[in-house]
């Protein structure tokens, strides 16, 4: 166990995030200076998504689509189930602060990660192809999905605004980079998969944490969170994740899946993607995104956390049962 923590090491996101958002707090952009930084995060934004679209092999998902009950599962997982525990939660909004449970209802109507339910799912000896095709077309699909669900379910009160505009806004700064990253991945792909430009994913998450944070401390609303409504942020978060991995398993082996479909729908199915919904949540809402964007920060540490213990517990496992079936063999 000592060893264990002596070897850990922060994930490099994480450290970002909290780095922009202390720099936030004590250097806040304002005036000129936030109007060009808005520029420079849309560019940035767009920039992600261009890579995107360059990563993705299209073959690599057309042959993933043809196990269509695996991702299926996961899609409804992450866009039916999530958003009706989202809706579920709305009693939530009579205990927090005022805009927070519209950032919890968000973070229900983001995409699943990729990286993260990939690597998890490949530490705990899962259908690794499986939850690459899923998690890209989750995140695929949500640049247009989560838009709509935000219209439906976010744009019927609490003071929030949202037109079909925001349609344009999301092809503009998030789907046609990607199409462009697509259409030009025979030139792009290597440049676009070098060590390097996995930079420009943290950067740009950062930036956008950066103006979300410097809007809310130049409108006052960081000072309107209480330390209680974190502390309630981070006991649901628990408590989604737990409870998202648990019934994803019970429902996926009540299907028949076997292990490594399982694993790839327990990965995918828990999770909320920060990388995506950080930089929607700039486009769908603006100015007004400072807030909203709490709940998904304190949800994806939360969800890395626990899923890295589960993950390194079931890889475990497999490992000591393929050692069992080898002695048994010989």
């Amino acid at each position: 166990m000592w060893q264990r923590i002596v070897n850990w090491r922060p994930d490099p996101l994480i450290v970002g995030i909290v780095a922009a958002a202390i720099l936030a707090i004590i250097f806040p952009a304002s005036g000129g200076f936030a109007v060009a930084f808005s520029w420079a995060t849309k560019i940035a934004i767009g920039f992600l998504f261009f890579l995107y679209g360059a990563r993705l092999s299209p073959q690599e998902a057309l042959n993933g689509l043809k196990h269509w009950k695996l991702h299926l599962t996961i899609l409804v997982f992450t866009f039916v189930l999530f958003p009706v525990l989202g809706l579920v939660m709305k009693p939530l909004d009579w205990v927090l602060s005022p805009g927070l449970y519209l950032g919890i209802l968000y973070m229900t109507l983001v995409p699943s990660t990729v990286q993260s339910s990939v690597n998890f799912t490949s530490i705990a000896k899962g259908n690794v192809a499986g939850a690459i095709v899923s998690a890209s077309a989750s995140n695929l699909l949500g640049i247009v999905i989560t838009p709509v669900l935000v219209m439906l379910l976010m744009a019927t009160g609490g003071g929030v605004k949202i037109d079909s505009s925001v349609f344009l806004d999301i092809s503009l700064q998030l789907l046609l980079p990607f199409t462009i990253g697509q259409l030009t991945r025979r030139w792009t792909f290597k440049f676009a998969a070098a060590k390097t430009t996995k930079n420009v994913d943290r950067i740009s998450i950062a930036m956008v944490v950066y103006a979300a944070f410097s809007e809310g401390m130049v409108q006052g609303i960081w000072s309107k969170v209480p330390v209680l409504d974190i502390l309630i942020l981070i006991v649901l978060s628990v408590v989604l994740v737990e409870f998202l991995l648990r019934l994803s398993g019970f429902v996926a082996t009540k299907m028949g899946f076997d292990r490594g479909d399982r694993l790839a729908i327990q990965f995918c199915g828990s999770k909320k993607s920060l990388a995506t919904g950080l930089p929607m949540a700039a486009v769908i809402f603006g100015a007004s995104a400072s807030l909203y964007i709490l709940p998904l920060m304190i949800f994806h540490q939360i969800q890395l956390m626990i899923c890295a213990v589960y993950a390194a517990r079931w890889g475990k496992q497999a490992e000591q049962e393929r050692q069992g079936e080898q002695g048994v063999a010989a």
